[in-house]
């Protein structure tokens, strides 16, 4: 299946820069995959499309502030650096950006100075491999001086002090706990307190997994033909407790209502349904039988991108294609602060 036909127009203007005004402003297009039927609602009227016994899948990965900036001890030319992910302790892959790549050996200093790391290892594609050490235990460090990993899409002219603080915020759910997200899970960025109120007075149970969302995430598919495309990893984490309450929904005959496409691919990863941790480059697209999954809500994803072939795998291609040349023709919000999509 050639890569082309996941491909759509999209006018650089539909592309979120900004965060709405409130989570709960969020607009929702409703895909019936059934009959066809689209609607336009927002991610407030969820609660009147859920019912119990059904269960609400979440991924609880928590966003680290993983934009770091430094310099070159050698040359004192500067570095900027997204941490990837901690492949051992202190060991890091990242993604890293300067004008002359540093050597194996090299060293750089970091976060004003609060921490220092030592080029391990060069890759392709800008990623390299850090031994990072501190005085204090690192996430304190970019506590204080990381900045929120914005997907490349994201172009604002100029970043403000306060748009950093509304980011550290925004580009995090409210049910963030586990660290080690390069990306936000952008689905579960419209949930507020109050709707997972109004979820649970209808007898509609919670489920948390943790699956860290990588820079894959952001790559669009480059080979001509989709299953030449090498598929990123990511590792995952199921408790005993949600795999339960699961199994539970599903055998009282409920549906599994997935918060994104992470707890899409975890979900599909582990089957059947059980206490799980693990890494996983599971790649769905046209044709798939899905295992766990019976509706999704779901941003609006970028062209030709995994995603949204995942997307098409769960409704028609055709029908999901059609679906977004409608919401760009409604206006939606596109990509991780846009707008979301119920799919049933």
């Amino acid at each position: 299946m050639k890569t082309d036909l996941f491909n759509y127009d999209l006018p650089p203007e539909r592309i979120a820069q900004h965060p709405a005004e409130r989570r709960d402003m969020a607009r929702m297009l409703v895909l019936h995959r059934d009959s066809g039927l689209i609607e336009h609602k927002t991610i407030t009227d969820i609660v009147d499309y859920l019912h119990a016994p059904d269960v609400l899948v979440l991924n609880n990965t928590k966003v680290i502030p993983a934009r770091v900036f430094g310099h070159k001890v050698a040359s004192g030319g500067k570095v900027e650096l997204l941490l990837l992910e901690e492949i051992q302790p202190g060991e890091w892959k990242v993604l890293m950006k300067t004008s002359r790549r540093p050597k194996v050996g090299d060293r750089l200093e970091l976060c004003s100075g609060k921490a220092q790391a030592t080029m391990l290892y060069d890759g392709e594609q800008g990623e390299a491999v850090l031994k990072i050490e501190a005085e204090r235990p690192l996430m304190e460090i970019l506590d204080e001086e990381g900045v929120p990993p914005l997907p490349p899409y994201i172009t604002r002219k100029e970043q403000t002090h306060e748009q950093i603080k509304t980011d550290r915020e925004r580009y995090q759910t409210v049910y963030a706990s586990e660290p080690g997200a390069a990306a936000a899970p952008t689905a579960g960025l419209h949930f507020t307190d109050e709707i997972f109120q109004a979820l649970k007075h209808k007898g509609i149970s919670k489920a948390e997994l943790t699956l860290h969302v990588g820079l894959g995430t952001f790559r669009p598919v480059s080979a001509e033909i989709i299953t030449d495309h090498e598929m990123h990893h990511e590792r995952y984490a199921v408790s005993a407790g949600a795999a339960q309450t699961i199994r539970t929904a599903k055998a009282d005959g409920g549906r599994v209502i997935a918060v994104g496409s992470t707890s899409v691919r975890t979900l599909e990863s582990v089957s059947p349904i059980q206490a799980a941790e693990g890494s996983t480059h599971i790649f769905i697209y046209p044709p798939y039988t899905f295992k766990n999954v019976d509706a999704i809500l779901t941003n609006f994803h970028l062209p030709k991108s995994t995603l949204l072939m995942m997307m098409s795998a769960f409704a028609d291609r055709e029908l999901m294609l059609h679906a977004y040349e409608i919401a760009v023709q409604e206006e939606y919000r596109f990509f991780s602060y846009g707008d979301c999509m119920l799919i049933l």
